[in-house]
């Protein structure tokens, strides 16, 4: 964010030099001699006009972008399941949409919904992943006539880094790339054209999204969903996340032989998988060693980085409250501890997202505290 406002203050006055030079009589040794002699205030004003063009743009065009997804998905059959901003989710539970805070690092909104009730490889995407970006052009179109009409220097300004920014959220959506090992739309829409499993891993990750945050533990949910391929691409974010599920899964049912095999897999190509994924594979890895009684090597994978991480995420993701519990528990003998860390995650329960992972985390910490 403060490299994002020194980019607006400089972009600010760079593009009032530009369009002054453009559209004046003015050289650019003049603008540089004129902006020398202006006083303090006058600059900051200038300055400050930029910065606040550049944060409006973010916080007006990112909503845009997701709402995108939102009305194309709608208009191709998927049902709403929830609408982040930032760190505001609406989500619908029971039919009724609520607001809780739920954020994700590296990303300023998302919005899920659930697929049509067809077969996977029927399951239209085009639109949904296209929808962000097509929002986005609509407002470039909207605002590029006014860059031409006779508005005061500070109005053109803002309205031009206004312009920019949208520019700059077309291209960072609308070339494939990723960063940290998370795809953008463009990215995701060239994985569901080369992979079918890609297809099958999106619309399964969807449709047992919206049911865990409608209160279904992974165990209830259809057991074919998680039947794991033979070949995985582990590159693939959408094909991981088939093996992922089916552990989860195997954790509910307290099945940890099969979840253990599962993880060690993953955690053996984890130089392979996005590191997001990878951390959440080494805090189950870490929970299923504790279980199993293996807690030397529990405590080697429980280093600094995870537990920055375990703490970052206890708050919005229950499983982290589940860790800690089991390495007060098996780790530091403290059950005291222990049961504090499930009585507080049973007292908040209600301000979770993922309503399906709560019920089975507190299931998993009722038996590892046989209460």
């Amino acid at each position: 964010m403060v490299g994002g406002l020194a980019i607006g203050i400089v972009a600010g006055l760079a593009i009032a030099a530009v369009m002054i030079v453009l559209f004046t009589d003015t050289s650019f040794s003049e603008y540089m001699t004129k902006l020398r002699s202006v006083e303090f205030s006058e600059s900051m004003v200038a300055a400050g006009v930029g910065l606040l063009a550049f944060c409006v743009a973010l916080v007006v065009l990112i909503p845009i972008h997701e709402l995108g997804h939102l009305v194309c998905g709608l208009l191709t059959g998927y049902r709403f399941v929830s609408f982040r901003i930032f760190n505001y989710t609406f989500i619908r539970i029971n039919g009724k949409v609520r607001m809780k805070k739920f954020a994700i690092a590296g990303t300023g909104g998302q919005c899920l919904l659930d697929p049509p009730e067809v077969p996977y490889n029927k399951v239209p995407m085009a639109w949904y992943n296209a929808g962000g970006v097509l929002a986005n052009l609509v407002v470039l179109l909207l605002i590029l006539p006014l860059l031409f009409l006779k508005l005061p220097p500070l109005w053109s300004t803002a309205i031009f880094i206004f312009f920019l920014v949208d520019v700059c959220i077309i291209l960072i959506n609308g070339i494939p790339m990723q960063v940290g090992g998370v795809g953008n739309d463009a990215y995701n829409m060239l994985l569901l054209h080369r992979s079918p499993e890609s297809k099958r891993g999106i619309v399964t990750q969807l449709r047992s999204n919206a049911m865990i945050q409608n209160g279904v533990r992974p165990k209830d949910m259809p057991e074919e969903w998680f039947e794991v391929p033979t070949n995985v691409d582990y590159k693939n974010v959408f094909e991981v996340t088939i093996p992922l599920m089916a552990a989860s899964r195997h954790i509910d049912e307290m099945d940890w032989d099969k979840a253990r095999g599962e993880m060690e897999a993953l955690y053996c190509h984890r130089d392979k998988i996005m590191p997001l994924y990878v951390k959440e594979i080494a805090c189950e890895l870490v929970y299923l060693l504790l279980i199993s009684g293996e807690t030397a090597r529990a405590s080697e994978l429980l280093d600094k980085d995870l537990k920055k991480y375990i703490e970052t995420y206890r708050k919005v993701m229950s499983s982290k409250e589940r860790l800690l519990c089991a390495v007060a528990l098996l780790i530091d003998n403290d059950r005291a501890k222990a049961l504090e860390i499930y009585e507080n995650l049973k007292s908040r329960k209600d301000d979770y997202l993922l309503q399906g992972e709560v019920k089975s985390d507190l299931a998993l910490m009722e038996a590892m505290l046989n209460i």
